[in-house]
C-alpha cells in the first residue's frame, strides 16, 4: 500500500504517541525527525513529520509546520493530520490556532475540527471541556505548567482566542448518534459561520466513530487518540506484524528530563526498588561542574547487566529555588535550555559505553536526544504504555540501530521504567 497519512507532530514524543496508535490500528509507520530534505525510500503506509515547534514562535511554528505539510503532500499523502498535546498545551498566542489557520490555507479546507482527547491516557472531553482523569484540565497541575499553563478547561475559548476563524462545538451527544449525526451538525455549523469545531469524545467508540466520519477530509487536527479510528478507513485491521522490530542490543539506560507528576513518580518508584540512579545537580552548571563526565564515569561504575537512570526530575519547589538561584548568578542564563543539552550529551556519551537501549522522559528532553544523536527517522514498534512505543532508530555515529523510546512527561504507568526494558530483552 502506498503512503496515505501525512501527520506534523509538534514535539518528539507527541509524534511517537501518535505514530504508536497508528502502528496499534495496522498502519506501518515511520517517524522522521525534522523535515526531511529530499524524499524517503520506505513502504511505510503513515509518515510523520516530528518538530519541535510547540512553544517556539508562532511564526516559526507556522514555517516549520507548513514545510511539513508540503514535503508531506509531495510525498503522496491523501490526508493531512496535525499533532498537538493531548493536555493542548498552548497559550492566547498560540500554536495551535496559527498552525491549523495556516494548514487551512494550504489545503483549502473550509471546515476542520480539534480533538485531543485520549481515553486510553485518561484524556476526554465532555462539553467543550477537556479532562485529564477524574478532574478539570486546569486542576490537574497543567495550570503549574511552566511555559504553557492551562488555566482554562474550555477548548472552544482556548482556541477561539487563537485563530481568526470561528470555533464551535460537535458535543457527546451528536457523535453517540453517529456518522450521519456527526455530518449534519458539521453542515449546521458551517452555515453558521464556524470553521473549527472541538470534538467531544469520552472513550475509544466515540473515537472510533469520530475517525469514520472524517473518512475523506483534506485535515485534521487533534492529539494521538483520534488516530485509533483512521487506519479502518483504508481497510486496515490491528496486526502484531505492523509493530515488529529487530532483536534489541547493548546496555540500558534512562535518560529523564520531565519534571511532572507522572514521571517523578516513576522515579520514586524505581529508586524505592534500589535501581541504579545518579541525580544530576543543576546548580553545578552555575561554577562549572561537568555534569557530562562526572555522569559518565558514573555509569562506568555501575552493573552492565541493569538499567541505570540519569535524571534532572524535581519538584516544582525545587525547580523554582534553581531557577531563582540562576537568575541571581547569572541573569540571562537559560538552566533549563542548558539542561537539556547536558542530558542530550550524555545519552550520546553512553553510546561509546555500550548503550542500545535508550529510553527518554520528556518531550524538550526527547527532541534535544535525537538531535545530538544525528538521528533522521524512527520505525515505530510495540507498544509499552498507552502512547509510548519502543522503536529502532539509525544512529550514525555507531553505523547501527538501536532501541529508542521517546515518552511524554505524562504518559505511562508508576512501574513504567521496570516495564519498558522487560518488553524488548
Amino acid at each position: 500500500m502506498a503512503l496515505e497519512l501525512g501527520c506534523i507532530a509538534d514535539d518528539f514524543t507527541g509524534a511517537t504517541d501518535l505514530a504508536n496508535n497508528l502502528v496499534r490500528a495496522g498502519m506501518t509507520t515511520v517517524q522522521t525527525i525534522g523535515v526531511p530534505v529530499d524524499s524517503i525510500d520506505t513502504d511505510a503506509q503513515a509518515l510523520v513529520v516530528s518538530l519541535k515547534s510547540r512553544s517556539i514562535p508562532a511564526s516559526d511554528a507556522v514555517a516549520q509546520s507548513v514545510a511539513a505539510a508540503r514535503w508531506l503532500l509531495k510525498q503522496g499523502a491523501s490526508q493531512l493530520y496535525f499533532k498537538y498535546c493531548s493536555t493542548f498545551d498552548s497559550t492566547s498566542a498560540g500554536n495551535i490556532g496559527p498552525v491549523t489557520d495556516a494548514l487551512m490555507d494550504l489545503t483549502g479546507c473550509d471546515f476542520t475540527v480539534a480533538c485531543p482527547a485520549f481515553p486510553d491516557n485518561g484524556r476526554t472531553v465532555f462539553k467543550g471541556y477537556l479532562f485529564a482523569g477524574d478532574v478539570l484540565l486546569n486542576e490537574s497541575g497543567m495550570q503549574h505548567h511552566p511555559i504553557t499553563p492551562m488555566t482554562d478547561p474550555n477548548l472552544v475559548r482556548v482556541l477561539q482566542a487563537q485563530t481568526r476563524r470561528k470555533v464551535g462545538l460537535i458535543d457527546y451527544s451528536v457523535v453517540a448518534d453517529g456518522v450521519r449525526a456527526i455530518h449534519e451538525r458539521v453542515d449546521a455549523l458551517k452555515r453558521d459561520g464556524v470553521s473549527i469545531a472541538i470534538l467531544d469524545a469520552i472513550s475509544n467508540d466515540d473515537l472510533l466513530t469520530l475517525g469514520r466520519a472524517l473518512h475523506s477530509w483534506p485535515l485534521l487536527t487533534a492529539g494521538s487518540g483520534l488516530a485509533i479510528g483512521l487506519p479502518s478507513n483504508w481497510g486496515l485491521r490491528p496486526s502484531a506484524q505492523a509493530a515488529q522490530l529487530e532483536a534489541s542490543w547493548g546496555r540500558a539506560a534512562i535518560i529523564c528530563g520531565s519534571c511532572s507528576s507522572t514521571t517523578r513518580s516513576q522515579v520514586d518508584y524505581f529508586l524505592k526498588r534500589g535501581g541504579q540512579a545518579l541525580a544530576l545537580d543543576p546548580l553545578r552548571l552555575l561554577d562549572g561542574g561537568d555534569l557530562v563526565q562526572a555522569a559518565l564515569e558514573w555509569v562506568k561504575s555501575q552493573s552492565p547487566e541493569r538499567s541505570v537512570l540519569i535524571y534532572t526530575t524535581a519538584t516544582p519547589e525545587a525547580i523554582k529555588h534553581t531557577r531563582a538561584r540562576a537568575a541571581a548568578v547569572n541573569g540571562e542564563m537559560d538552566i533549563s535550555g542548558q539542561l537539556e543539552q547536558v542530558l542530550a550529551r550524555i545519552a550520546h556519551e553512553l553510546l561509546a559505553v555500550g548503550v542500545g537501549r535508550l529510553l527518554v522522559a520528556g518531550g524538550e528532553t526527547s527532541g534535544a536526544v535525537v538531535q545530538a544523536l544525528g538521528i533522521a527517522q524512527l520505525r515505530i514498534g510495540p507498544q509499552i504504555d498507552p502512547g509510548v512505543p519502543w522503536c529502532t532508530a539509525w544512529v550514525p555515529a555507531l553505523s547501527r540501530r538501536i532501541h529508542l523510546s521517546l515518552k511524554s512527561g505524562n504518559f505511562g504507568s508508576v512501574d513504567f521504567f521496570h516495564k519498558a526494558f522487560a518488553l524488548i530483552d
